[in-house]
C-alpha cells in the first residue's frame, strides 16, 4: 500500500474523515505528523540543501516536537535537557491552561524546521492551512491559543540552542582547497561542484563526545601501478561490477540514490532533477514504521526525533573521516588510469569517498527506529513511488540498512571495503545513541 505522505492533500483528507467538533482525533492521528514532516522534506529539497544540512532541519524539528510530547506525556516520555549536548530543560506548559499537545508538537515542528535554516515563511501555507483545520474540527479558542503560545515557547527555546552549534561561524570558513595531489579528492562531473561541507566536524554533536569517536582503520593505501594491490583492486572490481549490473542491482542503486540535486546533461541541455536525501528517504521510512505499527501520536514522535538525533551525529563522524582522508572517488580513479569514458551508474556526489555518508546514517537510522518499533519489523518502502522508482520491502530496518550499503558500490561511487567499514560505524554509533538516550519511560 503507498502511503499518502503528500502534505496539503494529505492534511485534506485527514480533515474529510473526523466530525466537526472532534478536532483531537484529528490532532493525535500520527499520520498527521508524517504528513507534517514530509512537508518539511519538499522544502529542505526545493531548497537544494545538502545531506549534512538538511539533517540539521530535521533534527532540531524533531527534537522540538520531542520536548512538547513529553511536557504532554509525561508519564511515558522523558525529556531530552541535560541529555544532548548543552540543551537544558525546556519550558513548562503553564499550569491550568488546556493544551492540545500534539497540535503544538506540529506547530513547533514547523515553526523551528524553517527557521533553522530557511527564509522565514517557508512553511507558512502548510501551517496556515493546520490552524485553519483545527478551527474547522472545533478546537476551542482557549485551547487554540494556549497551544499556539506553548508552541511557540518551545520553539523560542530550541531555536536558541541550535544558534550555539557553530552553523553560523562554519559559513565563514575557509572553502576546500582543491589540490593536485596523488589520490587526493577532486571535483567530478558532470557539474565538478565543489566539496560540499568540508567543516561538518566543528558542528556540535549530540551524544557522541568526540567527532573522533568513532573512527574506522584508513583508507587503502592509493596505488594504481600495482595490479595486487588493496586499492587497485578495488578499483577493478567496481569497475566490473558496474559494468555488469543486473536490473535487480540497478534497482537497488537507483532505490537508495538519494541524490538531492542530480545534474543532466544532454548536448548543449542541462537541468537538474531532485529528490530526497538519505536523511529524508530514512524519515520517510519513520513515517512508514508509525502506520505499519499502528503507533499512536507520541511514539510517531519520538521514533523520528530518536532517528534524526542518530543520523546527525552520523553525518558529523562521518563527515569529519571524509576530509581527514580527502579520498577521491572511482570515478576519478578508473578515468584517469583505467577507462576514460566510464560512468558510474549514478551520478557521483561531491565531497571525498571514504567514508560512506548513507551507508553510516542508514545503520544509524536503524538501529534508532529498532530500539523504538523493535526487530523484525516488516515493511514495504514507498517513499520513492513520487520519483518514479518502485518499491522495495524489507524484513526489518537493519535489512534495509543492508541493502543501503550495497547499493553505494553497485551505484559505482563507493568501494566495496568502504561500504563495509562504514556499516559498521554506523551501527556503532547508532548503538552508541540508543544505549545513552533515555527517552521512553514506557512503551504504549
Amino acid at each position: 500500500m503507498r502511503l499518502a505522505f503528500t502534505a496539503i492533500a494529505g492534511l485534506l483528507l485527514l480533515g474529510a474523515c473526523n466530525k466537526k467538533n472532534d478536532y483531537e482525533t484529528y490532532t493525535h492521528d500520527p499520520m498527521l505528523f508524517c504528513n507534517t514532516v514530509h512537508e518539511l522534506n519538499s522544502v529542505v529539497m526545493g531548497n537544494n540543501f545538502g545531506p549534512v544540512v538538511a539533517s540539521r532541519n530535521y533534527m532540531y524539528a524533531s527534537v522540538a516536537s520531542y520536548e512538547i510530547i513529553a511536557a504532554g506525556w509525561p508519564d511515558r516520555f522523558t525529556s531530552l535537557g541535560g541529555q544532548l549536548h548543552e540543551l537544558g530543560m525546556a519550558p513548562k506548559p503553564e499550569k491550568g491552561k488546556e493544551i492540545d499537545f500534539a497540535f503544538a508538537a506540529v506547530i513547533a515542528f514547523c515553526r523551528v524546521g524553517e527557521a533553522v535554516t530557511f527564509p522565514e515563511g517557508s512553511m507558512k501555507e502548510y501551517t496556515d492551512s493546520l490552524k485553519r483545520l483545527v478551527k474547522d474540527h472545533g478546537m476551542p479558542a482557549d485551547v487554540y491559543d494556549n497551544s499556539l503560545a506553548y508552541a511557540d515557547t518551545v520553539s523560542n527555546f530550541i531555536i536558541a540552542w541550535s544558534k550555539k552549534d557553530h552553523y553560523a561561524e562554519s559559513r565563514t570558513f575557509p572553502k576546500y582547497e582543491v589540490k593536485d595531489s596523488t589520490g587526493r579528492w577532486v571535483p567530478t562531473p558532470p557539474a565538478y561542484f565543489s566539496a560540499l561541507e568540508p567543516h561538518w566536524n566543528a558542528i556540535r554533536s549530540l551524544v557522541v563526545d568526540s567527532v573522533n569517536q568513532f573512527i574506522p582503520h584508513p583508507p587503502y593505501t592509493f596505488n594504481m601501478t600495482d595490479k595486487n594491490s588493496p586499492y587497485y583492486r578495488e578499483v577493478k572490481m567496481i569497475y566490473d561490477t558496474v559494468n555488469s549490473l543486473t536490473p535487480e542491482q540497478q534497482h537497488i542503486a537507483d532505490f537508495w540514490d538519494d541524490n538531492p540535486l542530480k545534474l543532466n546533461v544532454s548536448g548543449h541541455v542541462m537541468f537538474d532533477t531532485k529528490k530526497f536525501s538519505p536523511g529524508g528517504h530514512w524519515l520517510g521510512i519513520a513515517g512508514i514504521a508509525a502506520y505499519k505499527t499502528n503507533a499512536d501520536f507520541p511514539t510517531t514522535v519520538c521514533g523520528f526525533a530518536k532517528t534524526s538525533i542518530a543520523m546527525f551525529d552520523a553525518f558529523i563522524e562521518c563527515w569529519n573521516i571524509k576530509y581527514i582522508y580527502n579520498t577521491l572517488r572511482p570515478e576519478t580513479a578508473i578515468n584517469k588510469y583505467i577507462d576514460g569514458d566510464w560512468k558510474p551508474h549514478l551520478q557521483t556526489p561531491p565531497f571525498p569517498e571514504y567514508t560512506c555518508g548513507h551507508c553510516t546514517i542508514s545503520a544509524a537510522s536503524a538501529e534508532a527506529l529498532t530500539s523504538v518499533y523493535g526487530d523484525n519489523i516488516s515493511y514495504t518502502d514507498s517513499t520513492e513511488l513520487e520519483f518514479g522508482i518502485p518499491s522495495r520491502s524489507f524484513s526489518s530496518f537493519r535489512d534495509a540498512a543492508l541493502e543501503t550499503k550495497i547499493s553505494r558500490f553497485y551505484g559505482g561511487i563507493h568501494y566495496r571495503y568502504c561500504v563495509e567499514l562504514s556499516h559498521i560505524m554506523g551501527k556503532q554509533i547508532g548503538d552508541y545513541v540508543v544505549s545513552r538516550l533515555k527517552m521512553e519511560k514506557q512503551k504504549g
